[in-house]
């Protein structure tokens, strides 16, 4: 199963933010054991160094980027994604380009902490927690 990541749950397991961390990180962890397939939108993997750098100094930020490449598949942003997400009616560009992304990557879910902000999504949207929910009720007997 396919699901994009958005980049704030991607931070929240990377700066450790209490007590968001502790689901988003759960999730993570299921996608190194390769129970979920992880996507990230290919903007999320260099677009927190900065903040990482700043938090964790910048060995740390090296080491966390890094990682990214071999835990997610990065869903790619390219010129039909940007159109789609310009043509999308939603209120932030950043997530109509991370949702257009997740389309055309095939995933079948996005999670993220602004449900709210993929409201004309085409895709399922949860909150990590939620998320949590789902999963436990696909593999529930």
């Amino acid at each position: 199963m396919k699901v994009l990541f958005d980049t704030n749950v991607i931070l929240d397991v990377l700066l450790d933010r209490a007590p968001l961390a502790e689901d988003a990180a759960h999730l993570l962890s299921q996608v190194e054991r390769a129970k979920i397939a992880g996507f990230a939108c290919a903007t999320t993997i260099p677009a927190p160094y900065s903040l990482l750098s700043k938090a964790l100094g910048a060995r740390a930020a090296d080491r966390h980027i890094h990682s990214l490449p071999a835990l997610f598949v990065a869903a790619a942003v390219n010129r039909i994604v940007l159109e789609g997400a310009g043509a999308a009616d939603f209120d932030d560009f950043e997530d109509a380009v991370a949702h257009e992304a997740a389309v055309h990557a095939g995933a079948r879910y996005i999670v993220t902490r602004n449900v709210a902000e993929f409201k004309r999504a085409k895709l399922p949207v949860f909150t990590p927690r939620e998320f949590i929910g789902v999963l436990a009720s696909l593999t529930a007997p």
